[in-house]
């Protein structure tokens, strides 16, 4: 999988974690924590019905539940084996040991350095690699150490990344960095050595907010790299600026946005139009059996619909836009590919960039507890976990666009020259104001480094990630069914 490795700290702490094996000793221990996964999964699983180890006939009784599951000794390991095709279908549902970490995540904060980066292959190898710098984040360790947009380097403590060390080095919590630059034909190092540490640091995802006079429009652009909840205030905030300033046309740049939350997704979406109030902006698909019962007793929560206020009663500033422009990546995913897909039946949504991630499904977050909310949790562990629950559509049944939404103008990336965020002369920027400015689509450009391409890895899901809220989550099992 292409990606994001900006919060590459986070994942390893989190994934060595997760595999830490439980003493086989401690029976009881293991029997109780797997006991928790297996139900999870068997209540809420999206794949339940094509994973046989789920089904609700699989276990006669308690008993023989609990000798299966004493057969694992890890949690992972058993979570994983009850996926459906992982890494090929279900490429998102994850597990943590410890789900403080997990909360932290979901509002924002991380262990990062505050560079946004990614990792390419260097022009002529298949095994040596650099790095390129997408964003920093304000006042971050990277911030302070002058690091900016577009710097790259090929060496961290001292070592050259390839694909064999790349993990290893990443995972260090000081880095010495040698940035290096490009001539045109060749990259080679500067000698300029950055150090930065990574610190626990919460990231606004509301990166920049601005507008532009271009012919006779007035233009708003946002640059949003995240649907986080806790940040609700400052996404409002913004559309609130544009609203006040008389905007007619939109660009939402979602180049470096991997997803999060469903209710800012529904506000975000409502913000930008307006008109719309009560309609259906997105449509849930469970499993069956968990359809089948939410159209029984909850039909109004398989759907989301355009509001003009948050849950806490606040209004939404309107904009009441009849077009937008999308700036997207391989880095745009699940909720950021949701807001598109949402809108595309109501309003003319123009998209620039690359192909997005490829995401359509959201989790949930179950804990060991009665109905697996976070009240009344087991107090003897901190297990959680990530599980798909759901995919999702709009209006018009729109869903399962595993290769990503395509562009109406493609213009990828170019590594060695990617202009400054926020200024009219950026590619993809320059591109959607073009756009706007003459409704014209330019001939697709496509930057000329044909022979570097991004390192596939596997990430941790988060960063592609997709979550419903607590509120979502009803105390559904198959024995009430």
């Amino acid at each position: 999988m292409k990606n994001n490795i900006s919060y590459f700290w986070i994942i390893l702490v989190l994934l060595s974690a997760c595999t830490k094996q439980i003493d086989r000793s401690d029976n009881d221990r293991i029997i109780e924590i797997n006991d928790f996964i297996w139900k999870g999964l068997n209540a809420y699983y999206l794949w339940k019905d094509m994973q046989p180890e789920l089904a609700d006939q699989r276990f006669q009784n308690q008993a023989e539940l609990n000798e299966f599951l004493q057969k694992t000794t890890s949690p992972e390991n058993l979570f994983q084996s009850l996926l459906y095709r992982p890494g090929q279908i279900d490429r998102w549902s994850w597990i943590v040991s410890n789900y403080d970490d997990l909360l932290k995540l979901f509002q924002g904060i991380r262990l990062t350095n505050g560079m946004h980066f990614g990792l390419v292959f260097q022009p002529g190898s298949q095994t040596n690699l650099f790095a390129y710098v997408k964003y920093v984040v304000p006042n971050s360790p990277s911030a302070q150490a002058g690091i900016k947009r577009g710097d790259m380097f090929k060496i961290i403590n001292g070592q050259n990344l390839t694909v064999d060390n790349y993990h290893t080095l990443l995972s260090n919590k000081i880095w010495h960095i040698e940035l290096a630059q490009w001539d045109g034909q060749t990259l080679t190092n500067t000698g300029q050595i950055k150090s930065i540490e990574k610190i626990e640091l919460a990231e606004n995802p509301v990166y920049l907010d601005t507008i532009y006079q271009i012919s006779q429009h007035k233009v708003g652009y946002l640059i949003y790299n995240g649907f986080t909840d806790s940040y609700n205030d400052d996404l409002k905030a913004a559309m609130l600026g544009f609203k006040t300033n008389h905007i007619d046309r939109l660009i939402i740049d979602l180049r470096y946005n991997p997803g999060g939350s469903v209710e800012t997704l529904q506000y975000l979406a409502s913000m930008i139009t307006g008109q719309f109030q009560g309609k259906i902006l997105l449509k849930y698909r469970w499993h069956s059996q968990l359809q089948t019962w939410m159209k029984q007793y909850y039909p109004d929560r398989l759907t989301r619909k355009f509001v003009n206020h948050q849950t806490n009663g606040t209004s939404l500033p309107m904009l009441n836009m009849d077009q937008v422009v999308f700036i997207t990546t391989k880095n745009s995913a699940s909720a950021s590919e949701s807001l598109i897909n949402g809108l595309k039946p109501y309003i003319d949504v123009t998209q620039i960039g690359t192909a997005t991630h490829g995401k359509y499904t959201a989790s949930i977050t179950l804990f060991d507890s009665p109905d697996f909310s976070s009240y009344h949790k087991n107090p003897t562990h901190k297990w959680a976990m990530q599980p798909i629950v759901l995919k999702i559509s709009n209006a018009v049944g729109n869903t399962d666009f595993y290769n990503g939404l395509q562009p109406d103008i493609m213009q990828a990336e170019n590594y060695f020259d990617l202009g400054h965020l926020g200024n009219t002369s950026e590619p993809l920027l320059q591109t959607a104001l073009s756009f706007i400015s003459t409704q014209t689509r330019p001939i697709s450009s496509v930057n000329k480094m044909q022979d570097l391409k991004a390192y596939p890895f596997q990430s941790y899901p988060l960063e592609f990630d997709m979550h419903l809220n607590g509120q979502d989550l009803l105390n559904f099992t198959p024995e009430n069914n």
